[in-house]
């Protein structure tokens, strides 16, 4: 579940979308792709098709089970929908470089996976 303590604020367009101490969204109705690529832009990152391909896979997942998955399984996951050669840890790391259940989770405007530290 998302906290309810604003840390912040990001600009996109004429909104502010609050966001937690993490970087995470206050409220997860707040996600559009606009606001993906404004958090991935605040963080030096360019999302690619491939980057889109996870995360609409993490959107889909949360949509169903009402959680977000950790590491093994976006691993998974990734690989049932997109496919063995996607669904590895090594090509999500060069994806999300520190931790990709992190990371894309927060640029999906999901909630921190739970077990994730």
């Amino acid at each position: 579940m998302a906290t309810t303590e604003i840390h912040r604020y990001l600009s996109v367009g004429e909104r502010r979308i609050a966001l937690d101490p993490e970087g995470y969204l206050v409220t997860l109705d707040d996600w559009t792709p606009e606001v993906a690529s404004a958090l991935a832009q605040e963080e030096g990152r360019t999302l690619t098709e491939e980057h889109w391909e996870v995360i609409a896979v993490l959107r889909d997942f949360y949509a169903r089970f009402e959680h977000v998955p950790a590491m093994r399984p976006l691993v998974k996951a990734v690989g049932l929908t997109l496919g063995p050669e996607k669904g590895c840890s090594l090509h999500l790391m060069k994806l999300f470089p520190d931790s990709p259940a992190k990371v894309a989770a927060r640029l999906a405007g999901l909630p921190k996976p739970t077990h994730c530290l």
